[in-house]
């Protein structure tokens, strides 16, 4: 697998954790609804929801640790996550400070002290559970001998993984320190821009969707990667505990600028879509377009209506990330703050009102009417004057595809056959909006064929990785592609 596949694998494990945050985000969220003042201390139903999402925040390295380990694994087995689990403790256990200082192989200083006091961290999970993932994935089918028969199989993963974790502490001892500072100062400098690195932040999470490597750079922003931990600390709101907690009008400022974008800036270009479409092909691109752009304002799901351009017209799309960088600045700028679990949609948005370090969030709906505007008029001048192929624009209208009036089982049959069959796929999964795939000859794929089922997009990593983008159904459909495909069933 070469390094972009690899990388994209990574930032598929990287959703099986995040998904959980949605959870976090509703109980807290209600929680705070409920006491908005005493955050959970004048209502104790409100610190039951509070201090319920919160177990899910505070222990989001652990999260990583055994969602990227079972995200990796080759058959989503427990086995893996059990590993990712226990090698995520013995390195948290060997690289606390009173256990570094009592083996004694390096000496504690007050930057190293500090530095092992938050070994517990996202890095460490993401390390240990890419590493588990890969001993299960080489080692789950080993047998040993007669003798320890016993230990052969899925139960020799956990005790391997568990002496990796030994060598990795070792290695962690002497670098640990230096990886530490580096991303405390990595994360310092783009703080330190203040409004103008959470704008470059904002440019490149959109720039990264395309390759899908979206995830990893958030992960360095929203959790406590590089010191940042934007969304943690936004969520748990302990505002005035210490200066690395929260405060109000800071923390979610790397969230907060994508309101305005998912809710009115790319609806907005959906009607752009719809007016400059030709007459015989707007009922189509409305019935895609409105259910795309609710999508993008309910939910923040945003990746039917950006692969509807991203590739036909890539300038667009480079408006787009440059736009979205800019909402995000002035947000952050202005101290409007708002933050999500799952994305940037009126739900997340609702939830978010109420927590104690949200501020003037009202005034990114305001924000987000400008960019609807801005988004609507920039799009339909551009696509105009350089008469870009968007959605409805091309003579041959087959291009403008909807979901087949069929049931899920059917549309998985469909998308195998378009995929040049079960034998075909070596791989088949799927992260919340796209279907990543694994082939074994890409000239026998039938792309046409494939936007006809209702595909957004269709792209290509290397010579055999394929990723076709579905939007919500993707899981759902990538579930029935496996049953199919494991049944053998001939298509």
């Amino acid at each position: 697998m070469n390094i972009l596949g690899y990388l994209q694998k990574i930032g598929r494990a990287l959703m099986v954790p995040v998904a959980t945050l949605p959870a976090a985000a509703i109980l807290m969220g209600v929680g705070y609804w409920i006491d908005p003042t005493g955050w959970g201390g004048n209502n104790a139903l409100a610190a039951f929801f509070i201090k319920s999402g919160s177990a899910i925040i505070d222990n989001m390295p652990i999260l990583f640790a055994i969602g990227v380990a079972y995200g990796m694994s080759k058959d989503k087995d427990g086995a893996a996550a059990l590993a990712g689990f226990v090698g995520y403790m013995v390195i948290t256990t060997l690289c606390t400070p009173a256990t570094v200082e009592q083996i004694g192989l390096i000496h504690l200083d007050s930057e190293s002290t500090l530095a092992f006091s938050k070994i517990g961290n996202q890095f460490v999970g993401i390390l240990i559970g890419i590493t588990a993932a890969e001993i299960y994935n080489k080692f789950h089918t080993t047998q040993l001998n007669k003798a320890l028969a016993f230990f052969s199989g899925k139960r020799l993963v956990p005790i391997l993984t568990s002496f990796a974790a030994i060598f990795i502490s070792f290695i962690l001892m002497y670098l640990w320190p230096l990886i530490f500072t580096g991303l405390i100062h990595f994360g310092e400098t783009i703080t330190g821009m203040g409004a103008i690195g959470a704008g470059i932040y904002g440019f490149f999470n959109r720039l990264l969707i395309p390759v899908g490597l979206h995830h990893a750079l958030n992960t360095v922003f929203w959790f406590d990667f590089a010191g940042i931990n934007d969304l943690g600390r936004f969520w748990m709101a302990q505002q005035g505990l210490d200066s690395g907690e929260a405060i109000k009008g800071v923390t979610g400022m790397y969230m907060a600028g994508f309101f305005p974008i998912m809710m009115f800036g790319l609806p907005g270009a959906a009607l752009a879509f719809y007016h400059t479409a030709r007459p015989e092909n707007k009922a189509k691109v409305a019935s895609i377009m409105i259910a795309a752009g609710f999508a993008s304002f309910f939910t923040g799901v945003t990746e039917p209506l950006e692969f509807a351009f991203m590739f036909v017209a890539p300038v667009l799309y480079i408006i787009h990330a440059i736009l979205t960088g800019l909402s995000v600045a002035i947000a952050a700028m202005m101290h409007w703050t708002a933050g999500f679990g799952f994305s940037a949609g009126l739900v997340d948005l609702v939830l978010s009102a109420s927590n104690p370090v949200a501020n003037k969030w009202y005034m990114l709906i305001a924000q987000g009417i400008i960019f609807f505007c801005l988004y609507y008029f920039i799009f339909r001048f551009v696509i105009t004057k350089m008469n870009l192929k968007t959605p409805g624009r091309e003579k041959d209208s087959q291009e403008i595809n909807t979901p087949l009036s069929t049931n899920n089982s059917e549309l998985a049959q469909k998308y195998l056959i378009a995929l040049g069959g079960q034998t075909n796929l070596t791989s088949i999964d799927a992260c919340i909006t796209r279907l990543r795939l694994t082939c074994k000859d890409m000239t026998k794929i039938d792309e046409k064929a494939i936007t006809r089922l209702g595909a957004a997009g269709i792209i290509h990593l290397g010579k055999n990785n394929l990723q076709i983008i579905l939007g919500p159904l993707a899981e759902i459909i990538a579930g029935e592609m496996k049953q199919i495909h494991s049944s053998k069933i001939s298509l």
